[in-house]
């Protein structure tokens, strides 16, 4: 499993994970798409944009691996923001690769990536 140096393990105050320490030695989680409510409260959603906003600073518009990134917090913007970069993909892979959709992202985080050129 790559651990990505650098990335943030959590939103700084609070329980929201960013990034795993170990394999998890029961199997590796797979990835699936979580429906995001608009009654989601507002930490849910400040994780949300904390995330991209470090998915973005981190890798940018390239291909990244999935690593230690937490599978519970990329869920949640699995098959929006975040999109799988193979094809046949992995849900339940580390190596999997994964790649940010602009487009999304900024339509869902427009504050994240300032206005649309």
């Amino acid at each position: 499993m790559l651990k990505h140096r650098g990335f943030p393990g959590r939103l700084t105050g609070t329980d929201f994970q960013f990034t795993i320490r170990r394999a998890n030695p029961k199997g590796v989680t797979p990835l699936t798409k979580r429906e995001r409510f608009r009654d989601r409260k507002p930490a849910d959603r400040r994780a949300d944009a904390a995330f991209m906003e470090a998915l973005w600073a981190h890798f940018g518009d390239q291909p990244f691996e999935r690593g230690n990134l937490d599978a519970g917090r990329i869920s949640w913007l699995f098959e929006r923001e975040v999109i799988p970069a193979e094809d046949p993909f992995d849900p339940a892979s580390y190596d999997a690769l994964l790649m940010i959709d602009l487009n999304v992202a900024r339509a869902s985080f427009p504050d994240l990536f300032g206005e649309v050129s």
